[in-house]
């Protein structure tokens, strides 16, 4: 395991341990850091190089991956400007660490970016597990999103996304050709273990 400023966005770089796992990019929800979701990464994928930026931006001290206005309410200029600032580091990180594109795990304010990266960036990733995941852009660019494998998991009571919002999601998603799984589960904003098994159980299918 590393921790490194080289690149740029403070980040854990786990090496994979086993042959024949895509490597994960790991993003964390809210007030999360580089450290957060390397358990659950481990948990759906064994084997799996693990690569964990920290945000950027401070909300109150808490690190997240771009601004927002208020709950609910993106910065969509800093969602645009963040998600191709990441795009540029997972390009970093695949030139420096040897990687192919790597499946974005994210939860909450790690799964909007890494939708956003979809739609911005399609090239960046090979598929995405998105945890608690909302809209990130009202009016995405139309993205070439061809057989790219997409997982949403969403809440049922989930106080912050409104199942709404993760259906269009995944809609916007779909339209533009990726092979998106969207399951509702009976839980609110917090992860479950439901959660862990689903992806795990993806991830095994790719």
């Amino acid at each position: 395991m590393t921790t490194t400023t080289e690149l740029s966005f403070i980040h854990r770089f786990k090496p994979a341990t086993g042959p024949g796992r895509p490597p994960l990019l790991l993003l964390h929800g809210t007030g999360g850091n580089e450290d957060d979701l390397l358990t659950l990464g481990t948990m759906i994928s064994a084997g799996s190089a693990q690569l964990s930026p920290r945000g950027k931006v401070l909300e109150g001290g808490m690190p997240r991956f771009f601004r927002r206005l208020r709950e609910g309410v993106f910065d969509e200029e800093d969602v645009r400007r963040r998600a191709h600032e990441l795009a540029d580091f997972i390009a970093q990180a695949r030139e420096s660490y040897g990687l192919a594109a790597p499946v974005a795990v994210g939860f909450s304010n790690g799964a909007n970016i890494a939708a956003a990266v979809l739609q911005l960036r399609p090239e960046a990733l090979a598929g995405a597990a998105l945890l608690r995941a909302m809209v990130p852009l009202q009016d995405p660019p139309v993205a070439d999103l061809s057989g790219k494998p997409v997982l949403i998991l969403s809440g049922a009571s989930d106080p912050i996304v409104p199942a709404d919002n993760a259906r269009r999601l995944a809609t916007m998603l779909n339209a533009a050709g990726a092979i998106v799984e969207h399951r509702m589960l009976p839980t609110g904003h917090g992860l479950s273990q439901a959660d862990v098994a689903l992806t795990k159980a993806w991830i095994d299918q790719l």
